[in-house]
Parts: C-alpha cells; sequence; structure tokens
C-alpha cells in the first residue's frame, strides 16, 4: 500500500487554489486589457507567458519544498479550480467532444 503525505497534498492543494485564482484573475485582466490595446496578439501573448511562468514557477517552489505528493494536490486544485471557472462562466463544450 501506499503511503500518502496528506500534509503535503493539502498544501499543494492550498497552493495550486491560490495560484488558480491569480492564473483566473491574471486571464480577465489580461482579456480586458487586450480588447482595448491596439495590439491584441501581443497583449494576450504577455498574458500568457507572465501567467504561465508564474504558475509553474510556484508549482516547481511547492515541489521542490514539499515532494511529489504537493505536485499532486497543486495540480488537482488548479483542474477542480479551473472547472468550477468553467461552470461559472457558462462556457459549454462543442457539439461533438465529450465532456
Amino acid at each position: 500500500m501506499i503511503a500518502v503525505d496528506w500534509i503535503a497534498l493539502a498544501l499543494g492543494g492550498v497552493a495550486g487554489v491560490f495560484m488558480s485564482i491569480v492564473f483566473f484573475a491574471g486571464l480577465a485582466f489580461g482579456m480586458q486589457r487586450a480588447l482595448q490595446a491596439d495590439y491584441v496578439i501581443k497583449t494576450l501573448a504577455l498574458s500568457a507567458v507572465i501567467r504561465i511562468a508564474a504558475f509553474l514557477g510556484i508549482g516547481w517552489l511547492v515541489v521542490m519544498q514539499a515532494g511529489p505528493w504537493a505536485f499532486a494536490g497543486y495540480g488537482a486544485a488548479f483542474f477542480t479550480c479551473r472547472r468550477i471557472v468553467i461552470l461559472c462562466a457558462g462556457i459549454t463544450a462543442p457539439s461533438g467532444l465529450a465532456k
């Protein structure tokens, strides 16, 4: 039986929820700025680079400090928050695609 490090899993989950909030708030901010900017693609690309670098950088720090169970919690928290954001936004999958 595999021993689960629940503390590391919870630490990764908390960090994942926090970074998900920052990630999706940054996405909303970047989209607003891009829609008002003259250089839409450059604005969206810069926003994406900053958000992805921050998300991966904090994820790397969490894993280096707390180990692989923290990585599992971090990833699970991100995908859970992503699902919640999609449901709240009312975005549906295109027809013909599995949910």
